[in-house]
């Protein structure tokens, strides 16, 4: 891994993968109510970034493997600084569902 490979966007598909290998982890959305209605990847919680406070109503535990998807990577990337802020230890930022191949829960 190069010095620039930290602003190559995030592969979800990939991310999305992984997460399905890892017990107990929560695949978190970040958008809007509106947004994740209109379509969300199987299994997804959501608690928008402007919400991101109640994630305790999705889990206490702050070990607890969250992998966070927005749109298009920026909103999840301030959410798991947020989270990181707010003591959890387990975040990762998977990107963006606009580049997501997968199926999409509407």
């Amino acid at each position: 891994m190069g010095f620039l490979d930290i602003f190559k966007p995030k592969d979800i598909n990939l991310g999305i993968k992984e997460y399905h290998t890892v017990p107990g982890a929560v695949l978190l959305d970040v958008r809007t109510p509106q947004e994740y209605k209109e379509g969300h990847i199987p299994g997804s919680k959501n608690v928008s970034l402007q919400t991101i406070g109640e994630i305790e109503s999705i889990t206490k535990k702050k070990e607890t493997p969250l992998y966070v998807y927005c749109h298009s990577g920026a909103r999840s990337s301030r959410a798991v600084s947020m989270l990181q802020r707010m003591g959890y230890t387990n975040v990762t930022n998977i990107g963006g569902i606009a580049a997501y191949s997968g199926k999409v829960v509407r």
